[in-house]
């Protein structure tokens, strides 16, 4: 039985977040292939993760039997996170653009499963798991546009997940997303609605493809 861990991290609900449409398009499509599958489902905006503490980040570097009950509890809920991340056989992150970067709920998930020596170091324990980033942004960032040099989504993404982590990283990328919502950006909307679309299907074929090679 496969294990898809599927987390969101838009501030906007349902269809009228971007990332959340595409994230779900994936999950659906994942659990449609495997229906007898375990789907882990975290959403942090509605139910946030703690933010990194003292207590949390001592005890990762600590024997448990030394930890004091303020280390243990946090070490606990850190532990949660992390065994979630190694028994997952697929993951799909959905990673808005806000204010350059990624939401800081998804940070503090980040530094929370993020352990080296464990997750992170010379033998990553959830090494080579796939991971499908679904990063929307309101304009456009890719190379060439006049705001390449602000992109610090993918670049950030790529060097943690697919760096520090050793995971497989691949993106799904919709863009200018604030077309529709601004006067200003009205010109563009064509260009959202076609991106839309491809990230919709892309999102359901990396989850097909996927979900084949668990089969196999």
């Amino acid at each position: 039985m496969v294990t898809l861990l599927h987390i969101d991290s838009s501030v906007l609900p349902g269809e009228a977040s971007a990332s959340r449409a595409v994230t779900e398009a994936f999950s659906k499509t994942w659990q449609e292939q495997h229906p007898t599958g375990t789907v882990i489902y975290r959403d942090l905006a509605v139910d946030p993760v703690p933010h990194i503490t003292a207590d949390a980040h001592a005890a990762g570097f600590a024997d448990p039997a030394t930890h004091t009950p303020e280390q243990a509890a946090a070490f606990a809920a850190r532990l949660e996170l992390i065994e979630e991340l190694e028994g997952a056989d697929a993951i799909v992150i959905g990673a808005p653009m806000y204010n350059f970067t990624i939401p800081s709920t998804l940070k503090a998930w980040l530094d929370n499963v993020t352990l080296f020596g464990r997750t992170g170091g010379e033998d990553p324990s959830a090494k080579g798991t796939p991971v499908t980033v679904v990063a929307s942004r309101g304009g456009s960032y890719g190379p060439g546009t006049p705001r390449e040099s602000y992109e610090f989504v993918q670049t950030y993404l790529t060097a943690l997940l697919g760096g520090a982590l050793a995971l497989e990283v691949e993106f799904i990328v919709p863009e200018m997303t604030l077309a529709p919502h601004n006067p200003a950006l009205a010109e563009f909307i064509p260009l959202f609605e076609a991106s839309r679309a491809q990230a919709l299907q892309d999102a359901e074929a990396r989850a097909k493809t996927l979900a084949e090679r668990f089969a196999a």
